[in-house]
């Protein structure tokens, strides 16, 4: 089994949504931009919550 960086396989995939798709590679991209959005914003919250001051 070769080893293919990660970088390679998205640019594959990125290829072969445009093929299926006619040329437009849209759809692709909008989904890794959510899901990029949506693990920084949960990432962001998760770190943030250690810092919630509590007052007793």
């Amino acid at each position: 089994m070769e080893h293919h960086p990660a970088a390679a396989r998205l640019t594959e995939a990125a290829a072969t949504a445009a093929q299926q798709h006619g040329g437009g590679g849209g759809n692709l991209l909008r989904i890794v931009l959510v899901v990029m959005i949506l693990g920084c914003v949960l990432t962001a919250w998760f770190l943030l919550r250690g810092y919630k001051q509590k007052d007793d």
